[in-house]
């Protein structure tokens, strides 16, 4: 009881500490009242599609002019973008809408695009499709204000829609109306320190209204005379606001005007180093299920405790304790044979049990035998087998060198996540630093593989070094190339750049492969292969038929339930962030640093598990076996994505449904690959150890 009272503490503690260390920002931009304040745009995306667009280039957006500098920006620019946020499809912009820090602006004319009646079409499907628009200030995204339900709290949700689509009542077409002028309101909070005490202040806050305003009563000045009206929208109808009957060309396009209003708003009870709170309020209501979630996953992981417990504590040490004092009396005080061959199963141990078991086994007479034979079963009987090396051995090792790399990376990403280093305001973080730990991670990659490698016989090793470094990346790479042919051919912001790709593979190519390759060598030359307590028979055992839940397929599918059953509460907090508020940004790294953990301790000892049982059975072949069956959980999850998708997702289109499918795809192949690994390692250590205890004894 005072066990697990301790751990409780220890849990929470932890938790503290994963919020103690939240760090939204590495650098605190303070404004002076006066300063421009530069407002940039992103991208367009939707719920509906898995394709982005870039702001700039859509057909109703006015062109920048350049008209507008603050410090190194100048509208129009292209602001540099790392890796992360380009392969996330990312473009941003500096854009033409002037803030000027502590000055409000009622109405302001920005500018008058004319659309033709192509980009009036893309504009309705845009519409329709349910797009929300990404701007940032100070690197916040804009974003609508909400409530929640009980109207205690207000909360942000980025982004804010383009346009909206009225449905006719009468069976009749749909209407469309662009929202052509925002109201834009910057929340700040005085700035800390010597800023401060200048009369600076920090922006905690900003939000987006967009308005639809029709395009006639307007002054001289292009501004709406009664600017809170909104009752006539814009409505995209070709030649609505034309002037002139007799041009042709006035009346298939339309003329959009563009205003915007600004107010600033001193917001005195939330602190900047807090600001992101706002867009997690949300899921902070939902912390009960979080809660859930890990007492789920606690009592899981509890209950596979006891039965491993079980297992190693109780059976294979009652099975080691009963020959070393009973069985094993017996054998040593029978006269030794002097004459016969000797079973080759006990060619592994000279002088302890093994060789006795191995001579019960060779013995042509069995009739004195047959009681100490019943009690040798399971698991013993196979020991001259069961460090036998498996089938595509030279596949096995590389596959458990990039799950060691995976590991490393996840692991990596986890901590820095919990110091709060990797944060919603680093932009792009997630895959820019992700990606340079998996290249780092190449040491470790070569490392283990060349290990296994050289543990299952080989001789190539460079060959396996190779392989190792291209396979996993190649696939990925290679898949990741050809569904960007897709996207290129939709004209998306997602579309991986030429000159990114050819980033990567220099980066894959001067940076991964030699690292990979001094792992390799170090650890096929130097350290060499692991050494196995018991050699391995020349001629191969027969293995009984099995039972059905011990076949392969069948022992994978239902092992595989066990993680799953762990994490899925989670995961629908992950999808609802990936796939419905695209934002990505699922930031409970208390809650998932948890959950993690009690996923990987799960996973060994369900591995361990179906290991024990498989080997009590009879059958040898654990090593492709343990790996599948740590990565298992990876088919349910696949199949949990596909119902997400079909209950709970609106994805509409063949390229958008193929990039789901794909990258979901691949995601569970990463995932598959990670957790098989662990798998594996935990069995090989699993099955040394207790045949190493039998040796020894």
């Amino acid at each position: 009881m005072h066990s697990d009272v301790r751990r409780s503490a220890v849990l929470c503690t932890l938790l503290a500490l994963t919020q103690a260390f939240y760090i939204p920002g590495f650098s605190i931009k303070s404004y002076r009242d006066g300063e421009t304040i530069p407002l940039l745009v992103n991208k367009v995306y939707s719920d509906n599609s898995e394709l982005q667009y870039a702001f700039t280039e859509l057909p109703f957006v006015c062109p920048p002019t350049g008209r507008i500098r603050t410090g190194r920006f100048t509208s129009g620019a292209s602001i540099s973008l790392n890796l992360g946020e380009v392969l996330r499809g990312d473009r941003i912009t500096v854009s033409d809408y002037e803030l000027v820090m502590g000055t409000d602006e009622e109405a302001r004319y920005l500018c008058s695009h004319t659309m033709d009646e192509e980009g009036l079409k893309r504009t309705k499907q845009l519409i329709r499709d349910g797009y929300m628009a990404e701007w940032i200030v100070d690197n916040l995204p804009g974003a609508t204000s909400f409530q929640t339900l009980d109207k205690s709290r207000k909360y942000y949700a980025a982004g804010f829609k383009i346009g909206e689509e009225v449905v006719s009542l009468h069976g009749g077409e749909s209407e469309f109306f662009l929202n052509n002028h925002v109201t834009l309101v910057i929340r700040y909070h005085g700035a800390p320190g010597k800023d401060g005490a200048q009369g600076k202040k920090v922006i905690v806050g900003f939000e987006v209204f967009p308005k639809s305003i029709s395009a006639g009563n307007r002054t001289e000045d292009g501004l709406p005379v009664n600017i809170q009206d909104a009752s006539v929208g814009l409505a995209l109808v070709p030649g609505s606001n034309s002037t002139n009957e007799n041009d042709e060309v006035d009346r298939v396009a339309l003329t959009i005007p563009y205003t915007y209003s600004v107010y600033f708003r001193e917001e005195p009870k939330l602190e900047w180093q807090n600001r992101w709170d706002m867009y997690f309020v949300a899921q902070d209501d939902s912390s009960n299920v979080h809660w859930l979630a890990i007492v789920n996953s606690l009592i899981i992981s509890g209950l596979l405790s006891a039965v491993v417990a079980v297992i190693l504590a109780r059976t294979v040490r009652g099975d080691i304790k009963g020959y070393r004092d009973g069985g094993l009396e017996e054998i040593k005080a029978r006269p030794r044979r002097t004459q016969g061959p000797k079973s080759p199963r006990g060619s592994g141990d000279k002088n302890g049990l093994l060789e006795q078991i191995g001579d019960l086994e060779g013995d042509g007479d069995m009739s004195s035998d047959e009681e100490m034979l019943d009690n040798i079963t399971g698991w013993k009987l196979v020991h001259g087998d069961v460090f036998r090396p498996p089938a595509h051995g030279e596949l096995l090792a590389p596959l458990v060198g990039s799950g060691t790399q995976l590991l490393f990376m996840a692991t990596g990403l986890l901590i820095l996540s919990a110091f709060g280093i990797l944060n919603p305001s680093f932009r792009g973080g997630y895959i820019s630093v992700g990606t340079g730990l998996f290249v780092a991670a190449g040491l470790f990659s070569g490392y283990f593989s060349s290990r296994v490698y050289k543990t299952f016989g080989g001789q190539e090793w460079q060959n396996n070094v190779f392989v190792t470094a291209s396979l996993v990346p190649g696939l990925l790479f290679a898949t990741v190339f050809v569904l960007n042919l897709f996207v290129w051919i939709q004209a998306s912001s997602t579309a991986i750049p030429f000159g990114t790709l050819v980033g990567l593979v220099a980066l894959w190519l001067f940076i991964q492969l030699p690292l990979v390759y001094i792992g390799g060598w170090y650890g096929y030359t130097i350290v060499g292969a692991w050494n196995h307590p018991i050699k391995a028979n020349a001629i191969p055992r027969q293995i009984p038929v099995q039972s059905w839940y011990t076949k392969n397929f069948q022992a994978i599918l239902l092992a595989g339930f066990v993680p799953f059953a762990v994490i899925f509460i989670e995961l629908m907090f992950v999808f609802k962030s990936l796939w419905q508020d695209k934002t990505g940004y699922y930031y409970v790294f208390g809650f998932m640093g948890v959950v993690f953990v009690v996923l990987v301790v799960t996973i060994i000892e369900v591995t361990i598990v179906a290991t024990y049982v498989q080997l009590c059975t009879e059958n040898y072949h654990w090593w492709w076996q343990s790996f599948l069956v740590g990565g298992s959980s990876s088919m349910w999850i696949f199949a949990y994505l596909i119902w997400y998708f079909m209950t709970n997702l609106h994805i509409t289109g063949f390229v958008s449904s193929l990039l789901f499918f794909c990258y979901g795809f691949l995601a569970c192949a990463v995932y598959g690959l990670l957790t098989g690994t662990i798998g594996f390692l935990s069995a090989y250590a699993f099955v040394r150890r207790i045949y190493g205890a039998i040796k020894a004894d």
